[in-house]
């Protein structure tokens, strides 16, 4: 279901008329100075949550239970590019999806899963261009001089 939108002025001029659209369904503030806001009743958000840690156990248990390979040729439906993975790197893919998804509902931080299927997606594209897999795979033969340490004063 998509959200209702609303304008800002019309939450700080009517917020009971907000609220009871609220009631309904989320809410979308659009503001002039900022990111859109989402107005969503507490029931249905932690609806949502339990939800996903359900679904995240529920994948869990079930890939548990199959194979890495079959786990894995099923998950190509959604993430075709994880056919040019080799296998070990594709179960391990897998692994990590199940990983990711389940903290992420756990922590409700989605970003953790969207973070690990860029990672595995962005291996596949080295995976993908066998110049590019040499060069990353070769030796470092060279010193490029010092590092620069990440910490700032």
């Amino acid at each position: 279901m998509a959200a209702t939108e609303v304008q800002w002025s019309e939450l700080q001029r009517d917020p009971k008329g907000v609220a009871a659209l609220a009631d309904r369904g989320d809410v979308r503030v659009r503001r002039r100075d900022g990111a859109a806001l989402l107005l969503t009743r507490e029931d249905r958000l932690a609806g949502a949550e339990e939800g996903a840690i359900v679904a995240g156990r529920a994948l869990r248990g079930l890939l548990a239970h199959l194979p890495a390979e079959a786990t894995a040729e099923a998950l190509l439906d959604e993430f075709p590019w994880a056919g040019v993975l080799p296998a070990e790197e594709r179960a391990q893919f897998v692994h990590d999806l199940v990983r990711g998804f389940r903290a992420s509902a756990e922590l409700g931080q989605w970003s953790l899963l969207a973070t690990t299927i860029r990672e595995w997606r962005n291996t596949a594209v080295v995976h993908a261009d066998p110049e590019l897999s040499r060069q990353l795979s070769a030796p470092v033969t060279e010193d490029f001089g010092p590092v620069a340490s990440p910490m700032k004063s």
